[in-house]
């Protein structure tokens, strides 16, 4: 009862007439601008420093490592616990890291392996999410509303990609890095104020307190009985080993190839983000629900060709294109990954759901090593076109395993 109750409150109309949905919408484009905006400048910082891809790759990897390490307990842990108070006190972490890098970089004193150490603390917050804010989302916004909203959030957290690294780019050229994490601390305040404004939810919680580990292994039960779940984590663990890691190399081959500077550096990074937007307005305004399947396994396959192509970009107009095709695969894979959790998996068993999906997430350390390994050897742009293959491959050899995602005609959760 208390989840229909929490799940049938929201009204008729705009997602944004629900003011939770739009404290929450808030608080992932506060959080998200963060997240990219950290990832260019600490890559950019650190590439610098280094001249070395791996050690770019291997940034990236302490900030998605918390997933493959504490998702699948994370998302346990949020089905019986207060979420506006785990927001909260997220939000506050991620805050007190950031002050603390911009502090060490005002000094003088900032190391790259203190830059590894904040990005894995701000990499838990990262992992918590799906299970803790985009569940709270879902909520907010209602079961007929659920594409829209997680179109809306995905599009929103995806045109923070072009914010975040633009911001990041010209605060490196203007005010160095402590000028960039110094804003990123002020964006996460704004989300703690945010969250601050939520409405108390005293029932949308699992009301028969389980035990986190018997949510877990409930968890894990709901995997093997249920075929279309299954199919969307195997996408998923090949997107990340194969997919998501060549965004790392992005910096490294406008610097080394395309010969930009930090400030453009930024607005390229981004380009797939503006594109992702697009492609998230498109699919919440015109998707039906029998392509939701088929959107996120052939977003998962654009998305790794086009990273290929990228690396034959021989001028930033070229790569442009290229990165705006990407983003369009990658809208595709984002927007239906929490929109198909919610349709698949029960919604007492949503959090311990997005947990395990986190986990799944999490893998990608493994191939941010592998492709920044590959990079040290034989450079940035070979080591995409491998990816990119390897990727593409990897899907359509596992077609069996996922054929039930595809051919499902989906409907409300």
């Amino acid at each position: 009862m208390a989840h229909e109750r929490a799940e049938s409150a929201p009204r008729a109309g705009s997602v944004f007439s629900e003011p939770d949905f739009v404290r929450l919408w808030i608080i992932g484009v506060s959080t998200f601008t963060v997240r990219w905006l950290e990832t260019l400048v600490i890559s950019v910082f650190v590439y610098q420093r280094t001249s070395s891809e791996f050690t770019v790759a291997l940034m990236m990897m302490w900030r998605v490592l918390p997933m493959a390490l504490f998702g699948a307990f994370l998302g346990a842990w949020s089905d019986v616990i207060d979420r506006r108070l785990a927001l909260m006190v997220i939000l506050i972490g991620s805050l007190g890291t950031s002050l603390s890098i911009a502090a060490l970089a005002f000094w003088g004193t900032l190391e790259i392996w203190q830059l590894g150490i904040a990005s894995f603390v701000n990499g838990i917050a990262w992992a918590c999410d799906n299970p803790v804010r985009r569940t709270l989302l879902g909520q907010a916004a209602g079961p007929s509303r659920l594409g829209t909203a997680m179109a809306v959030d995905v599009g929103s957290n995806n045109a923070s990609r072009v914010l975040g690294p633009a911001i990041g780019g010209i605060l490196m050229v203007a005010a160095g890095i402590h000028g960039a994490f110094f804003c990123g601390a002020l964006l996460y305040f704004v989300g703690l104020l945010a969250a601050l404004a939520l409405e108390p939810r005293t029932k949308d919680q699992n009301t028969t307190a389980t035990p986190v580990l018997t949510q877990l292994l409930n968890g894990w039960r709901e995997i093997s009985l249920n075929d279309r779940f299954r199919g969307l984590l195997l996408i998923t663990i090949l997107f990340n080993i194969f997919g998501w890691p060549m965004v790392s190399l992005i910096p490294v081959i406008s610097q080394d190839v395309l010969r930009l500077k930090p400030d453009w550096t930024g607005v390229l990074t981004g380009i797939d983000g503006a594109a992702t937007l697009l492609g998230a307005i498109l699919i919440g305004s015109f998707a039906p629900r029998r392509w939701f399947g088929r959107l996120y396994v052939l977003g998962a396959g654009i998305f790794a060709v086009m990273m290929g192509a990228f690396a034959t970009a021989g001028d930033p107009v070229a790569a442009v294109a290229i990165l705006l095709a990407v983003g369009l695969g990658g809208a595709g894979f984002s927007v239906m990954q929490s929109t198909l959790v919610f349709m698949a998996v029960p919604p007492a068993l949503r959090g311990a759901a997005f947990g395990i999906l986190s986990v799944c997430i999490g893998v990608s350390p493994l191939g941010l090593v592998l492709v920044g390994s590959l990079a040290n050897v034989v450079g940035a742009p070979a080591a995409l076109k491998i990816f990119s293959v390897l990727g593409v491959f990897s899907i359509a050899a596992t077609f069996t395993a996922w054929r039930k995602l595809w051919t499902s005609r989906w409907a409300p959760g």
